[in-house]
């Protein structure tokens, strides 16, 4: 993850730090903060977005992505804003994340993942034209290591 993570940032840097860190919460929580840090950068939001049931393997989908609490991100006008999520599988709780932001009022909005699933994405064109950085791509369900075990089939 500390890899990912640094390789991430280290894109960022190379296209200019954001203003502002939005995490898709939960799942980007973490990855968001310990970028936060890397960027030194201090405005740091969170917006909950799911496009699951449930947090278990395979979990079905709800039709669309689901915004909790948009009101959260508050006041973007005019701001450079970094969406930040774990994993992407099919891409559409980033790009709904995203759409926020841009509602918000963000002049710039890019998005990053640590890993993109590419067993669910569909997406098209390919995940790397719909997200700005990513850490690494792989098949299959992934699981974090701040995500415990015992809910997940391995």
């Amino acid at each position: 993850m500390e890899e990912l993570v640094s390789r991430i940032a280290e894109a960022i840097r190379d296209d200019g730090a954001p203003q502002t860190l939005v995490a898709v919460l939960r799942g980007g929580g973490i990855p968001a903060i310990w970028l936060s840090h890397q960027l030194r950068l201090r405005d740091v939001r969170g917006v909950g977005v799911t496009h699951t049931t449930d947090d278990s393997t395979n979990a079905a989908k709800t039709p669309q992505p689901v915004a909790v609490n948009p009101a959260s991100l508050g006041d973007l006008t005019g701001r450079d804003v970094l969406i930040v999520d774990d994993v992407a599988g099919t891409g559409h709780t980033l790009a709904a994340a995203a759409r926020l932001a841009a509602d918000a009022g963000a002049s710039r909005v890019r998005t990053a993942v640590c890993v993109v699933n590419e067993d669910n994405w569909t997406g098209r064109p390919p995940a790397e034209a719909g997200v700005t950085y990513i850490g690494t791509i792989t098949h299959g369900w992934v699981v974090f290591p701040w995500e415990g075990n015992d809910e997940h089939e391995h």
